[in-house]
C-alpha cells in the first residue's frame, strides 16, 4: 500500500505497538478517514488488515478496536510464548533464505543504532521486526500467525522497558543486543539447538523485564499523608 493508505496502516500499527493506542481502544473511522484523507471504505479494508494480522478486533455493529489485552490475555501469553519462539526459532534455522539473512542483519544494525541512541520508539520497532523476520525464515503457515499476535502483546506488555532508567537497564539492553547477535550467527550456521537454546535465554530476559512493567514497586504509601501525631507535633 501507498500514500495515505500506506501511512494509516504504519501509524496504527506502531501506535497499538508502543500503547500509544490502549488495548480495548476504539477506533474512530470518522475522524481518521479525515485525519488521512481517505474515504471510509479504505479505511474499513485497513481495518481488516490489521485485524488478519491480530492488532485489531471488529464488532458487529460496534465498529474496530485495538485489540484487548487482559487477566487471561496475559496468562497464555506467558504459559505458551517460549514453546512457539522456540520453534520458530529451530524452523528458522533449517530453512531461512540468504535475502531475510541480510534483512534481519540490517534490523540488528538499526536496533543496535537506536540502544546505542536510546531511542525507545526505536527500539521498539526494530525488535518487533528482527523476530517478525525469524518468523518468516521459519516459512510455517501454521506458526507465523501465532508469532504475530505473540509479538503484538510482547511489545505491549514490555513497552517501557526499552526506556533505560538506570545502569541495570543499559545492561539488559546490551545483553538485548549480544543476543541479537547470537541468533544470527546460530541461524547462519543451521544450529537449531543453539538457536533453541538462545531462545530460552532471550526469553527470560524478557520475562524478568516485563515483570517489571507488569508488578513495579510499590509507592510509599505514607509519602504524601501525615499521620495525626505528625499534624500535632507541628502545631506544637
Amino acid at each position: 500500500m501507498k500514500g495515505g493508505k500506506g501511512e494509516l496502516y504504519d501509524h496504527l500499527k506502531r501506535q497499538i505497538l508502543t500503547m500509544e493506542l490502549d488495548p480495548d481502544e476504539d477506533l474512530d473511522e470518522a475522524s481518521l478517514s479525515e485525519q488521512y484523507g481517505l474515504s471510509r471504505t479504505p479505511v474499513r479494508e485497513i481495518f481488516r488488515r490489521l485485524q488478519g494480522e491480530g492488532y485489531v478486533d471488529i464488532r458487529t455493529n460496534r465498529g474496530a478496536r485495538v485489540i484487548p489485552m487482559n487477566h487471561a490475555t496475559l496468562r497464555h501469553f506467558f504459559l505458551v510464548a517460549p514453546m512457539i519462539y522456540a520453534a520458530i526459532g529451530r524452523l528458522a534455522a533449517r530453512n531461512f533464505k540468504a535475502k531475510q539473512m541480510l534483512e534481519l542483519q540490517a534490523t540488528q544494525d538499526r536496533f543496535r543504532a537506536a540502544s546505542a541512541a536510546q531511542d525507545p520508539l526505536s527500539l521498539t520497532l526494530e525488535n518487533n521486526r528482527f523476530h517478525e523476520i525469524i518468523g518468516e525464515m521459519s516459512g510455517n503457515e501454521y506458526l507465523q500467525p501465532s508469532l504475530g499476535r505473540l509479538l503484538i502483546d510482547h511489545a505491549r506488555i514490555g513497552h517501557t522497558f526499552f526506556r533505560p532508567r538506570n545502569n541495570d537497564m543499559h545492561e539488559r539492553l546490551g545483553k538485548s543486543v549480544a543476543h541479537h547477535d547470537s541468533f544470527i550467527a546460530a541461524i547462519a550456521a543451521h544450529d537449531e539447538d543453539a538457536v533453541v537454546d538462545l531462545v530460552f535465554e532471550h526469553w527470560e530476559l524478557s520475562r524478568e523485564n516485563m515483570e517489571m512493567f507488569i508488578a513495579p514497586q510499590a509507592l510509599k504509601a505514607d509519602a504524601l499523608v501525615e499521620t495525626p501525631m505528625q499534624s500535632m507535633e507541628k502545631s506544637s
